[in-house]
């Protein structure tokens, strides 16, 4: 294996949209990294993620990274993305109803009526802070209509999953202490959220995830009380956190590619299109963790049980042998292979018509009303490794 590349996911500099990444994919389709292999081309990625002989490698996330005990290593290895087998089915099958596609379609005129508010309050300036004013709180508003939450908490609700988000970074070890706070302060509320469904205050029963989760909880049984706060946690900080990112980058994209953006403004049916076409080639999630159950030899690659793979999502999307001679970049082109922005296989992202309904939604009405949008500032950005994003993003525009 000597002359295979080494790409280090753990040093917060390291970027894997970069040429270095581009080249090592060019000379094979692995390299080596401090959390195992990372996958770089797309069929490999691909095979790895409907692979039953891999299962989801986020459970030693926090070991990797020298956190090994504590309320969030306990909070994390009950969650989702962390469990296998019968009790991951049960949960997804307990949220499934939730997260239907019609159920979230229906929701899509409140997604045009919140977004039209928000640009609302900065349009006349021609200049946004489009994290702070804009994706943030479009992001934790749409997940308290999901929840069924005041959306007046929405400030609150987002800061603490913005601390929780710190999980899924390459510098969970010194966020430690602002992750652990925000998992008792969201927490805290969700248990509050639930006391209240029980005790018939709020959302009348069925018309929220919380009164659906309580509802399957207290019918059937099928939920403990832990499950129950633990999963409603981990979808509240989740959804907001990964949306609120995406539409960062949908813009960074955009600003490089301002033609698209016009296209996007006149024709609102590319929403959809935009959506996946910002998420393959600029994902907020940067790598999909999985880990082997048994040994697996994978064109030549020797991946011992317990060996961790990352597919790199940016690399992996933009791979030419599948994606073709196209464009970069074209929200017109709808026959791409799908992307890994939401993971795949059985621990397939649960909340992706959430996401996919509220960014379509939003990426056209903005392309409509902030026209030749460009950058006003450089902004302040997360690592491009883990989960990364904008954390502030000044824009100006025509108004």
């Amino acid at each position: 294996m000597s002359g295979t590349s080494f790409l280090d996911l753990a040093d917060p500099s390291f970027d894997v949209t970069s040429a270095q990444v581009i080249e090592a994919r060019e000379r094979d389709w692995y390299a080596e990294t401090p959390y195992g292999w990372a996958i770089l081309r797309y069929e490999q990625g691909n095979a790895v993620l409907k692979d039953r002989r891999f299962q989801q490698g986020n459970a030693k996330w926090p070991a990797q990274n020298g956190v090994h005990e504590g309320p969030f290593v306990q909070w994390w290895s009950e969650t989702l993305l962390s469990l296998e087998g019968d009790d991951h089915l049960r949960l997804r099958r307990l949220l499934g109803p939730a997260f239907r596609s019609r159920a979230i379609e229906a929701m899509r005129p409140q997604f045009q009526v919140l977004a039209n508010e928000l640009v609302d309050a900065f349009a006349a300036r021609g200049r946004v802070e489009f994290i702070g004013e804009f994706a943030e709180p479009y992001a934790a508003r749409v997940l308290c209509q999901l929840h069924g939450l005041p959306e007046d908490h929405w400030a609150q609700v987002a800061h603490w999953a913005d601390d929780l988000g710190k999980s899924f970074g390459i510098r969970v070890r010194e966020d430690l202490p602002r992750i652990e706070a925000a998992l008792e302060g969201l927490t805290t509320y969700v248990d509050r959220a639930i006391a209240d469904r029980r005790a018939g205050g709020g959302t009348r029963p069925g018309d929220d995830l919380v009164s659906t989760l309580v509802t399957a909880h207290d019918l059937d049984d099928a939920l403990t009380e832990r499950e129950l706060s633990v999963g409603l946690v981990f979808l509240a900080f989740a959804g907001m956190e990964t949306t609120r990112n995406q539409l960062g980058l949908a813009l960074q994209t955009f600003l490089r590619h301002p033609d698209q953006w016009s296209l996007l403004g006149q024709r609102p049916e590319l929403g959809p299109a935009a959506v996946e076409e910002v998420m393959r080639v600029n994902p907020t999630v940067t790598w999909v963790t999985r880990e082997a159950i048994d040994d697996v030899d994978l064109d030549g690659l020797h991946i011992p049980a317990g060996g961790i793979v990352q597919v790199l999502s940016h690399s992996a999307g933009t791979d030419p042998r599948v994606m073709g001679q196209q464009p970069a970049f074209d929200i017109t082109v709808t026959d791409r292979p799908l992307h890994s922005g939401f993971g795949g296989g059985v621990h397939h992202c649960l909340g992706h018509f959430v996401a996919r309904t509220d960014m379509s939604v939003a990426l056209p009405l903005l392309a409509r009303r902030l026209p030749d949008i460009e950058a006003d500032g450089p902004g302040e950005w997360l690592p491009v490794s883990g989960n990364t994003g904008a954390v502030t993003f000044p824009l100006r525009f025509r108004n």
